[in-house]
């Protein structure tokens, strides 16, 4: 996709962030199963709840603004911590280890995505979608919580 303008990247940054959410919907069962820690297992499941209404939330975006068409892409960014994910789910022993390494890589997550919707927000108060900034600043939000949930079960091992 070539990009001449906020929109275009905008349109390219949320195309992204759909293929992310995608991903992230296949990842998460898999980082359940490998959990041992029943609140890091409820986590991951919560957090697959929402990343399946942020999904939602994402088509309501470009159902709101007719200018908008997500486009087919693969977000290479979030293929990469999936797979750091698999590969520590592989090398490590069920146990408080491999849980520690699942929070940190649901974290990377975490943070990949709290910085792409704070960046979405941004453009689309700046174009002027303020239904979208308005959904988007939804997902920030949530996606802020569940990395403090994270951290907090960090704490606690």
């Amino acid at each position: 996709m070539k990009v001449e303008s906020l929109l275009d990247l905008f349109i390219h940054d949320l195309s992204d962030v759909y293929s992310a959410e995608k991903q992230i919907t296949r990842a998460l069962p898999k980082m359940t199963r490998a959990a041992s820690d029943e609140s890091l297992k409820q986590a991951f499941k919560q957090h697959l709840e929402e990343t399946q209404g942020q999904i939602e939330r994402l088509d309501q975006v470009v159902e709101a603004h007719n200018e908008l068409r997500i486009k087919r892409m693969k977000c290479h960014a979030l293929e990469g911590l999936v797979e750091e994910a698999q590969e520590l789910i592989e090398s490590t022993e069920a146990g408080p280890v491999r849980d520690a390494g699942l929070i940190g890589a649901a974290q990377k997550v975490e943070h990949y995505e709290i910085a792409t919707y704070g960046t979405l927000v941004a453009m689309a108060k700046k174009l002027g979608l303020d239904q979208a900034a308005s959904l988007l600043a939804e997902t920030l939000a949530e996606e802020k919580s569940t990395d403090e949930k994270l951290t907090t079960i960090a704490e606690k091992q």
